[in-house]
């Protein structure tokens, strides 16, 4: 299938008629391209408790870090609120928070996660990453209210210690 056919046969998740400008909380999961792992390695296995379940980053994690605290600098208005980074996916909390944009139009979340994507990607080709870093597209989810936050939040915290059942695994 050609490029094409296949773009407009994908899925396009966002809601209609949302502004994604709003303030509010949005659930984001970045994943690499064909789930490779260069983020971060997961030390430890299984369901075991939190302390002996460990990410290491890469030299790529540690740069998609960087990034991610750099994107609160570049949007004054967000705030990275919780986040994991694991071999081949990044999954984050964003906080749009309503202050204004200035002159300009108040940029989207998927806005902002393009940029992430595209300064994360040549930070790492800069220090030598030689493919296509991250998917095409992206997974959001809208937070709604307080019990949202608090399972999405739990999910984040415990990512690490489900790696080797999560359907985004991949063989390090």
């Amino acid at each position: 299938m050609d490029r094409e056919k296949e773009l407009s046969k994908r899925k396009h998740p966002r809601l209609d008629n949302y502004d994604y400008s709003s303030a509010g909380a949005y659930f984001v999961t970045i994943c690499t391209q064909n789930r490779q792992c260069v983020l971060s390695r997961i030390v430890g296995r299984g369901l075991a408790p939190a302390e002996t379940v460990k990410t290491e980053y890469t030299l790529f994690g540690e740069i998609a870090e960087k990034q991610l605290f750099l994107l609160e600098d570049r949007y004054p208005y967000l705030a990275v609120d919780k986040y994991v980074i694991m071999p081949n996916h990044i999954h984050a909390i964003m906080i749009l928070n309503s202050k204004t944009a200035g002159a300009s139009p108040r940029p989207t979340i998927m806005d902002i996660v393009c940029a992430y994507k595209s300064l994360t990607t040549r930070d790492c080709k800069k220090n030598g990453y030689n493919e296509k870093l991250f998917q095409t597209s992206f997974y959001e989810h809208i937070i709604r209210g307080g019990e949202d936050y608090e399972k999405i939040t739990k999910y984040i915290y415990e990512n690490p210690m489900r790696w080797y059942y999560d359907e985004l695994y991949a063989e390090e």
